[in-house]
């Protein structure tokens, strides 16, 4: 019994080290991936407020910033719905709010689900072009308000920039 005593606050400090050279390795595992996207910052916001990401590979990683993209499409397209209802509309803002709308369901309906089974399947190629998509769906989304200023501009930019990263994390399991 005074062996079992004297062991259990050893093993205690042993599991402690252990636990926390996780955490630490988990850490390490975001800081380094997020080093080589496009915006560390931006990827290090979302990663580490998400709680997944404390035992999260490089594809749960990437997981995790698709998630983002799908919020930020389906906010991006709320906002379109709300501008719709707009009465003061011309014919040409209608027709750009329009596209956008069916651009952004591309990105919910298409991109978001193919870069999820993608990474899912562990075919991390299907994964990026699914990111680069959504990137280049904000884009087209952005350039179609010929008239003027697009009243999507934040929604574009935060879709292009968190797909971007995405796409970079991604690119690391090639």
């Amino acid at each position: 019994m005074t062996n079992f005593k004297l062991l259990t606050p050893l093993f205690l400090f042993f599991f402690l080290i252990l636990s926390e050279s996780s955490s630490l390795n988990d850490a390490n595992l975001i800081q380094q991936t997020c080093k080589h996207t496009p915006n560390q910052a931006l990827c290090l916001q979302y990663l580490k407020s998400d709680p997944r990401s404390s035992d999260a590979d490089i594809s749960g990683l990437g997981l995790i910033m698709v998630d983002a993209m799908k919020a930020k499409a389906n906010q991006a397209l709320a906002k379109i719905h709300r501008e719709l209802q707009r009465k003061s509309l011309s014919d040409s803002e209608k027709q750009a709010l329009s596209s956008c709308a069916e651009q952004y369901r591309a990105v919910l309906v298409a991109d978001v689900p193919e870069a999820i089974a993608a990474l899912q399947k562990g075919d991390p190629k299907f994964a990026e072009d699914g990111a680069n998509d959504a990137a280049l769906e904000a884009n087209s989304c952005e350039s179609g308000f010929s008239y003027g200023k697009s009243p999507l501009t934040q929604e574009n930019h935060a879709l292009h920039d968190i797909a971007q990263v995405t796409a970079a994390i991604v690119r690391n399991l090639l």
